[in-house]
């Protein structure tokens, strides 16, 4: 049973539930910015303006990362899509879709590309450089060379919209 202080018709009992759901993924939130990846903490900080701005850009980094989960979701052993259960039944459990249990499975995506977890992926795309040549004869100009990148990193690339 959930109670709510908010009136019947500004919010129905699904809307209730789904409000209520929705409270662990902000609880997942919270817990991801005190984590390892976006180190909330330790505050180092005495100053209350230097604090907010911790604070600030860590949320900022965590808003980061939740779009680059959405748009890498087809590599990435996460359903994407998300929340599409969630409209059959409010109250019915969360259940993954056939096509991310699926890519659990067969721990390939659509493409065949090998599935991966978020960490694992940015290491991967990590490996992407640019090197500077400066060849030894003065006549010719340094240059750039960029990685040609994997398949994986193309298509990572591509559901960013990003170009080398």
């Amino acid at each position: 049973m959930l109670r709510t202080s908010v009136a019947e018709p500004a919010l129905d009992a699904a809307q209730t539930v789904r409000s209520y759901k929705q409270l662990a993924k902000l609880e997942q939130a919270f817990r991801m910015l005190k984590s390892v990846e976006l180190e909330l903490r330790p505050i180092h900080h005495r100053l209350a303006d230097r604090v907010r701005a911790h604070v600030l850009i860590c949320l900022l980094a965590y808003y980061v990362e939740w779009h680059l989960r959405r748009a890498l979701a087809p590599l990435l052993f996460e359903d994407e899509q998300d929340g599409a259960a969630d409209d059959a039944s409010p109250v019915a459990p969360a259940q993954r879709s056939a096509l991310a249990q699926a890519k659990a499975r067969r721990k390939r995506t659509a493409d065949a590309l090998p599935v991966q977890s978020y960490r694992d992926l940015l290491r991967n795309l990590a490996t992407i450089a640019k090197n500077r040549i400066q060849p030894t004869l003065a006549s010719l100009a340094p240059f750039d060379i960029v990685t040609r990148p994997t398949m994986l990193q193309a298509r990572a690339l591509e559901l960013l919209h990003l170009r080398l």
